[in-house]
């Protein structure tokens, strides 16, 4: 608003301005013709990428705190009426959106947890302005979110080849699509599978650990590399990891090795990793340094982090940045949020859309997941949410009238449970290239439901 500080984030009063203003202009049409009975709305991905075969839901938390402490402030409601658009609306829905709360009762699938395409990853059922408003809001952070920890959790897996558990640290605060970009990638990107995060900030907010050796602009500082490289350990002594490739990779590996028993590692940036990597090895074990660990970094992703430990690259850590926060090969998710039904003088009208390639199944609904005699995932089935069916429902109450149900769990249960959630689901439903299509169904009721639906329409 006019005259606030510019932050990452506006202030809790000023959040419900972060939306489309087609929200606001039908908030303002329901209240001007005295529309508020009860609506249901869901959230889910349409369609996945290409190249994604599972997505990992992400940005709940975000989503839960948004809707607890939704309110209008005073200056933003002035900022709405002076716009032009709502010179006929009355002032009564303005002194609404003052006293305005999240009345309304939020369903989810938790954070975490391993997702499909037309599963519906939220259900709100509140007063239809409310239920319409939060739409923008829950879209963005779902869609941003599910992307970054489902890139981290591919990432990850690569870096795990062979059953060995390479770190991953997320690098990308300054490729991300600015700062406060930067911090939800964190969270998605630890919740995805990674050790930590260079973003302080994100290591603050959220309980992340945060990792960060030096740059070349160190090293370069100096009048040698030795010297910079002697300095650093003079300051950090338990933590140096020295970043060698601002000159020469074999002479900055001589130099580090010079550093002694206390050199944690070394970080290779560019260039070939893979032949890199092998020399340097050579190098540090020869010098007695057979703990000091190699740091890989320098646009890295899935696909090449796989490549290079195909190839034998000897590297125990990577940084990557760019590919997993923008995750640039599927930078964005059909992440859609449609009225589903309403209440209506004690009767439920259901609503659906069918519109070529954006069709969609009327009713409130719950995920089933049915999974075999050891635990691993073998299908879904998206029914009516009162449907009495078997499998574990994905779908549990978060807030009743408002207010939570329950406490949320913190950063490292969400992230627990992803591995967990990972570890039940078939490799052929992860690989990166060619992987099978898990099987996701509607119950019979459903179709019967979207049948009926479809004929009153007509």
């Amino acid at each position: 608003m006019p005259g606030e500080p510019q932050t990452f984030f506006p202030p809790d009063g000023y959040l419900p301005a972060v939306t489309d203003l087609y929200e606001l202009t039908m908030a303002a049409g329901y209240f001007e013709n005295a529309i508020d009975y009860s609506a249901t709305f869901e959230l889910w991905v349409r369609n996945l990428p290409p190249q994604r075969s599972y997505l990992i839901a992400c940005g709940l938390e975000d989503c839960v705190r948004y809707l607890s402490d939704l309110s209008f402030s005073k200056d933003t409601v002035e900022y709405l009426r002076a716009q032009e658009v709502f010179k006929h609306v009355s002032d009564a829905f303005f002194d609404y959106l003052r006293r305005m709360k999240f009345t309304g009762d939020m369903w989810a699938i938790p954070e975490g947890t391993v997702v499909f395409a037309g599963e519906p990853l939220i259900r709100i059922t509140a007063p239809i302005i409310e239920a319409q408003l939060v739409e923008t809001f829950l879209l963005s952070v779902i869609n941003y979110q599910t992307t970054v920890a489902t890139k981290a959790s591919r990432v990850v897996d690569a870096a795990h080849m062979g059953g060995v558990e390479r770190p991953v640290v997320d690098f990308g605060l300054r490729r991300a699509h600015g700062p406060g970009a930067g911090i939800s990638a964190a969270r998605a990107s630890f919740i995805g599978g990674c050790a930590g995060t260079s973003n302080v900030y994100a290591g603050y907010r959220h309980g992340i650990p945060v990792y960060g050796t030096a740059a070349h602009s160190w090293t370069m500082a100096f009048d040698s590399e030795l010297e910079s490289f002697e300095k650093y350990y003079k300051t950090f002594p338990e933590s140096t990891i020295l970043l060698i490739d601002t000159y020469d990779v074999k002479q900055g590996a001589i130099n580090a090795a010079k550093i002694g028993d206390g050199l944690r590692g070394v970080r290779l940036d560019s260039g070939d990793l893979v032949a890199q990597s092998k020399m340097v090895r050579r190098i540090l074990d020869d010098a007695g340094l057979k703990n000091a660990q190699i740091v890989a970094s320098g646009d890295l992703n899935e696909y090449k982090i796989r490549d290079m430990l195909r190839a034998g690259a000897l590297l125990d850590i990577f940084g990557v940045g760019t590919g997993m926060v923008v995750s640039c090969d599927a930078p964005a998710l059909q992440c859609i949020y449609k009225l589903v039904e309403e209440q209506k003088g004690g009767r439920t009208v259901y609503k659906a859309k069918f519109s070529e390639d954006k069709a969609m199944y009327p009713g409130a609904k719950q995920v089933r997941r049915i999974s075999n005699g050891h635990g691993e995932f073998q299908r879904d089935v998206i029914c009516r949410h009162d449907e009495k069916m078997k499998g574990e429902a994905l779908l549990t109450k978060i807030l009743e009238d408002g207010k939570p149900v329950g406490g949320l769990p913190d950063i490292k249960e969400i992230q627990s449970h992803a591995k967990e959630q990972l570890a039940r689901l078939p490799e052929r439903y992860k690989r990166f290239d060619g992987a099978d299509v898990y099987p996701v169904s509607y119950s019979p009721a459903l179709e019967a439901l979207l049948e009926e639906v479809k004929k009153q329409y007509r």
